[in-house]
């Protein structure tokens, strides 16, 4: 079709969840100032999908930087738990970036789409 804009798809998988309880809310942006939480990220797609089948495609996305922060709410709260600002539940970053103290830099879990379709598997990380 002419004069249509490009558009990207985006499949987005999860590995090495501890439990399928509860579930995996996912957070894909566009936004640096506003990763990982995208609390005030008008343009943040944000789903949630079971722990028990841990797979989602995002469609008609815009070719650009993204970047994705994944939670595994294992008790269905809506919320990421935690002991002294330690995680008691899982967290993980596209790219699977490495980070220790806090979450990574928007730029290490950032990605392109480019107009084709995209792959990112998430390996989730508990600390507790």
């Amino acid at each position: 079709m002419a004069g249509a804009s490009p558009t990207s798809t985006l499949d987005v998988g999860v590995d090495k969840l501890r439990s399928a309880k509860g579930l995996v809310r996912i957070c894909l942006t566009r936004d640096p100032d506003n990763f990982p939480d995208c609390v005030d990220d008008a343009g943040a797609v944000t789903r949630s999908i079971p722990a028990s089948a841990p797979h989602t495609v995002f469609e008609g996305l815009a070719p650009g930087g993204y970047a994705i922060a994944i939670i595994h709410d294992e008790n269905a709260n809506a919320k990421l738990d935690t002991f002294a600002g330690i995680p008691r539940e899982g967290i993980g970053f596209s790219r699977n970036p490495k980070f220790t103290f806090g979450p990574p830099r928007f730029s290490a879990a950032r990605f392109t789409l480019d107009g084709d379709a995209e792959r990112q598997q998430v390996r989730m990380r508990y600390f507790l």
